[in-house]
C-alpha cells in the first residue's frame, strides 16, 4: 500500500512515508511572503481550500512513484477537535490527496513516536505542547482515556513554536487538573512514570521546570519532540486497516451522516 503520514501542525506541516526515516516540512502557509496565510489555527483547520493548496504544495515536495499514486494518508487532529473540526480537517485532506484518509489523535500518535507501548494497562501522562495547542492526555491500554486543552499561541506561527510565556501557567494548571482526576488507584503509577512532553514546547526549559515543581513529579522532553507526532503516525500506518484502538476513521460516510 502506497501511504503517507501528515502533520498538519500551526507552524510548520510534515509528511512522511512508513519505512523511510526522511521527514518533509515546510511552513504551514499559504500565499506570498508579504501576505502570508496561515489556515491552521490552534492545531484546527481554519481554512479548507487554503488547508487543501498546502498539502497540495508540500506533496509535490515528496518523492513518489507516479505510476504508485496515494493510497491512503494517515492524518493527525488535536483531541479536542470537534466534528466539525474533523470533519474539516478530512475534506481539506481528502480534496488534496484523492485518496483514503484516516485521522488519529495526535497525542497519541506522538506517544508511538516517542516509543511508548500502546498496550501497557499502566497509565502514561503525555503533554503535547504544539504552536497553536497544548494537549495533555492520559493513556491507557491504548486510549486515551482523559484529556484537557490550552490554546497555546496567537499572532504569525512563523514567529515561534512551543508554549508561550504567557500560556505556560494555562498549560501547567491544565496538566495538574488532568492529574487530579485521575482515580487514586491509578495516580500513583502515573506519577511513577512522569510526565513525556512532546511538541515544541517540549525545547522550553522554562515550561519543563514548572510543571516539574507544580506536579513534584519527573519531566521527560522527547528526544525528537518536533518530529513525535509524524512519526508516531508513519508507524501506526502499517496497523491502520486493522482499526488501532484510538483511531478515529472520518470517512466520507461518517461526514454525511450529519446531514441525514
Amino acid at each position: 500500500m502506497t501511504a503517507l503520514a501528515l502533520d498538519l501542525g500551526t507552524a510548520r506541516i510534515r509528511l512522511m512515508r512508513p519505512g523511510s526515516t526522511a521527514i518533509e516540512e515546510r511552513p504551514s502557509a499559504c500565499g506570498d511572503p508579504g501576505a502570508r496565510r496561515w489556515p491552521v489555527r490552534h492545531g484546527m483547520v481554519a481554512d479548507m481550500p487554503g488547508c487543501a493548496r498546502l498539502v497540495r504544495t508540500a506533496l509535490r515536495d515528496v518523492e513518489a512513484d507516479p505510476h504508485r499514486p496515494l493510497e491512503r494518508v494517515l492524518v493527525g487532529v488535536p483531541v479536542a477537535a470537534t466534528r466539525l473540526d474533523r470533519r474539516a480537517a478530512y475534506t481539506a485532506v481528502r480534496s488534496a490527496v484523492r485518496c483514503r484518509v484516516t485521522m488519529v489523535e495526535e497525542p497519541l500518535a506522538a506517544a508511538v513516536g516517542c516509543g511508548v507501548d500502546l498496550a501497557d494497562p499502566r497509565p502514561r501522562l503525555l503533554l503535547d505542547a504544539g504552536a497553536g495547542i497544548a494537549e495533555a492526555v492520559v493513556i491507557r491500554a491504548g486510549e486515551i482515556a482523559d484529556a484537557g486543552a490550552v490554546q497555546a499561541g496567537a499572532g504569525d506561527p512563523a514567529e515561534g513554536a512551543g508554549c508561550p510565556p504567557y500560556a505556560r501557567e494555562r498549560v501547567v494548571a491544565m496538566v495538574a487538573d488532568l492529574v487530579a482526576r485521575v482515580p487514586a488507584a491509578l495516580r500513583a503509577a502515573l506519577r511513577q512514570r512522569g510526565l513525556l512532553i512532546t511538541g515544541g514546547g517540549a525545547r522550553d526549559p522554562e515550561l519543563a521546570r514548572r510543571l516539574c515543581a507544580d506536579l513534584r513529579m519527573t519531566v521527560s522532553p522527547a528526544a525528537d519532540p518536533a518530529n513525535a507526532t509524524v512519526r508516531g503516525l508513519a508507524c501506526l500506518l502499517s496497523t491502520v486497516e486493522h482499526r488501532t484502538p484510538g483511531m478515529s476513521a472520518i470517512g466520507r460516510e461518517d461526514v454525511d451522516d450529519d446531514h441525514k
